[in-house]
């Protein structure tokens, strides 16, 4: 982190030199300062024999402090911390691993530290935004559901010039796993389904995209993003090359229109499809994964609902091609590595609908209740999923899971919100020695400023 750091005030000050010390003074004294504190409280109990009866828990205190200078000429640059810290008041003997670093510890990364360049004078509505950043598209993302995000080493340029098109072509070359990934490491197939590598790493620490997901350096990830959005329709086409790893193409389209019976009632229909295969080297065989570095595999979601007022209700379903007797189990399987999950399927905690031969389904109710003068949202779900013997767990099973999750943004402390989430997994896992699920409980304050 020293190096890194060492490095953004060396850029600097080397701008500082070549743009006049007024002008460096200019761009730092009328920058700005924003962030987050958040605290986290998460309790777990596990249920079943496979689980132990295991009762976990942890709680940290953390979030993140940036600077952004204000544009000098077009050029602006961007800094920021992310942090978590124990607080060991209310732990258990055994700990979450997901709200701190690697072997429980505390630690503090520089998450972003970029320049920034506005083309407006060249007459076109494009910006680049060149090194450390969070970076954020169907497949690749930021994750932030923990305490520090995904972070990313990341070089993309976006262009607006057609209105409502959004166009991006990024590179990016390393990642910074956040908290969350803690979960996955060791876990095989479902780490890399379930937005990250199975291979050992460090928290904070960089790595060269190849290099943290099969041990291989690679020349890291060519990004393509499409969006078009208008009022009743919208299309997403990404494509992300991962050299010598896989491409990953993901296509997404929705529209919702007025009711003729009633206008208040709108109803909507959406739809996604990703396809994935290896590519050049297929360094996934050289992994500590296994397999044959073959991967040919795809996945299409549905989603359709209606908004009431301040009602909504919705219902999803997705399907990942099956794997035969004689495929690895990542031949079929939706490999996504790099912290990216966009499945209309996905619940707070299960990720399975990426696994290869996966019947998934999810239902949603949320309920708003401003149009009630009160500035609180609530959401319950339940979901299911349905694998088949060569998924990856080597047995045909059922894994469900419900949950809510509850907004509340106090009228009297701008900035503030409180939230409390729960999950109640069953058959996450399954083999020999029976059944895992849990029952979870989180507590999330998140002060923004």
């Amino acid at each position: 982190m020293n190096k890194k750091l060492l490095v953004g005030l060396t850029l600097l000050t080397g701008f500082s030199y070549a743009n006049g010390a007024d002008n460096f003074k200019d761009m730092f004294s009328e920058g700005k300062v924003y962030g987050q504190i958040r605290i986290f409280y998460l309790d777990r109990k596990f249920q079943g024999t496979q689980g132990v009866r295991t009762h976990r828990n942890s709680t940290a205190i953390g979030g993140h402090l940036k600077f952004e200078t204000d544009p000098y000429k077009n050029i602006g640059f961007g800094a920021a911390f992310y942090t978590t810290n124990a607080i060991r008041a209310f732990d258990r003997s055994v700990l979450d691993p997901s709200l701190l670093g690697t072997n429980q510890t505390n630690y503090t990364v520089l998450g972003e530290a970029y320049m920034s360049y506005d083309f407006k004078e060249f007459g076109t509505n494009t910006k680049a935004k060149l090194g450390y950043q969070r970076f954020d598209t169907p497949m690749i993302g930021s994750d932030d559901c923990r305490m520090v995000p995904n972070t990313f080493e990341a070089y993309k340029i976006v262009n607006k010039d057609i209105k409502n098109l959004t166009l991006q072509i990024a590179q990016i070359r390393s990642v910074a796993y956040g908290t969350y990934s803690n979960l996955f490491q060791s876990s095989g197939i479902v780490s890399t389904t379930s937005g990250y590598s199975s291979l050992p790493f460090e928290n904070g620490v960089y790595y060269n995209v190849g290099k943290l997901t099969t041990g291989k350096n690679t020349a890291g990830i060519t990004s393509l993003l499409l969006k078009y959005k208008n009022k009743n329709f919208f299309v997403t086409a990404s494509n992300d090359y991962a050299w010598d790893l896989y491409n990953t193409l993901y296509l997404e389209g929705g529209v919702n229109w007025q009711c003729m019976l009633n206008d208040e009632v709108h109803p909507f229909v959406k739809i996604q499809y990703i396809k994935q295969n290896s590519v050049g080297k297929k360094y996934m065989r050289y992994s500590a994964m296994g397999g044959d570095g073959v991967i040919d595999s795809s996945y299409v979601g549905l989603k359709t609902g209606a908004n009431y007022k301040g009602l909504s209700a919705d219902v999803a379903y997705s399907h990942t091609g099956s794997n035969s007797a004689a495929d690895d189990v990542y031949k079929n399987a939706i490999n996504t590595q790099f912290g990216g999950m966009p499945a209309y399927t996905v619940d707070m905690v299960v990720r399975h609908q990426f696994l290869a031969g996966t019947d998934a389904w999810k239902y949603t109710l949320k309920y708003d209740f401003k149009r009630d003068g009160l500035n609180l949202n609530a959401l319950v779900y339940f979901g299911t999923y349905d694998m088949d013997e060569y998924s990856g767990y080597g047995v045909t099973r059922r894994t469900t899971e419900a949950g809510y999750d509850i907004k509340y943004y106090p009228k009297s402390i701008k900035g503030l919100e409180l939230r409390a989430r729960a999950n109640f997994p069953r058959k996450f896992a399954q083999d020999a020695t029976g059944d895992k699920g849990w029952n979870e409980y989180r507590f999330i304050v998140n002060y923004n400023f």
